[in-house]
């Protein structure tokens, strides 16, 4: 990704700056900031908490991200329309990871349903899942196996979740999980908002022999307010542009591998 710098700015124009280029990213460091604008880490940190205490951007340590709420998230038609591009490179780049006559989980989220459709040109898979739409897609393979787990049907998005669910995922043990995420904080925590859709992706992750996770840039830095995990509990990260310093510490401290698309 090619670096923009700009010197010299006036303050009003460096935070607009940031805030477009942080909309843009989805998540940006300290220390990329005071690159791009050649300023100190301190006027950038105060020019952080500025933002974020006016709304525009969410203050992370380290770096600040899109301000987004912790507690609910953005709409499943909007999250349809934005980073396609990237969820479909990150989509094809996962796929290929997966054989013929594999088992799978897949898990609710966008990111999912464009691997899903990657999917499409495999054969023999055997598919569980909790997200209508995947199911919808893999249905038009006559030599898939697609079985759709019980529960409460989220009118918002398709996906199903509840103890039911999760009792369901328990009964199977699966070669992959493919998995989505809400967010990624800088520590390798896994965040999501569901509290029940978490509990059903963490019994997937507990039944597979290997634990895929798709997640675009903008989940870097992204906050949202239950744990679903860490990324040790996951084998590989794919993704479509490499993840701040901190972060490509955490995956190389549990050797967790980092797939940029």
């Amino acid at each position: 990704m090619q670096t923009e710098h700009y010197n010299n700015l006036p303050q009003t124009r460096r935070h607009e700056r940031i805030v477009a280029l942080i909309k843009q990213r989805g998540f940006l460091t300290t220390e990329e900031l005071v690159t791009i604008f050649q300023v100190t880490p301190q006027t950038i940190r105060r020019d952080l908490n500025e933002l974020d205490r006016q709304g525009l951007l969410s203050r992370h340590h380290g770096g600040a991200g899109e301000s987004i709420s912790s507690t609910v998230n953005t709409t499943y038609s909007e999250r349809q329309r934005t980073r396609n591009s990237e969820k479909i490179r990150i989509a094809r780049s996962l796929a290929c990871r997966i054989p013929d006559e594999a088992s799978l989980f897949i898990s609710i989220g966008t990111s999912t349903e464009a691997v899903a459709r990657s999917l499409l040109d495999h054969n023999r898979l055997k598919i569980i899942t909790n997200n209508l739409h995947v199911a919808s897609i893999l249905v038009q393979r006559d030599d898939y196996s697609v079985i759709m787990a019980g529960g409460e049907v989220r009118n918002r998005d398709g996906g199903i979740i509840g103890e039911a669910t999760r009792d369901f995922i328990d009964q199977f043990r699966v070669d992959y999980a493919i998995i989505g995420i809400s967010g990624i904080d800088l520590d390798g925590s896994l965040l999501d908002y569901d509290y029940q859709e978490v509990r059903v992706a963490q019994a997937m992750i507990a039944n597979a022999r290997h634990r895929f996770l798709a997640a675009d840039h903008s989940k870097v830095g992204r906050n949202a307010m239950i744990r679903l995990g860490h990324v040790q509990d996951i084998d590989a990260l794919f993704t479509d542009s490499p993840p701040p310093d901190p972060l490509l510490a955490v995956l190389s401290e549990y050797q967790t591998e980092l797939v940029v698309c």
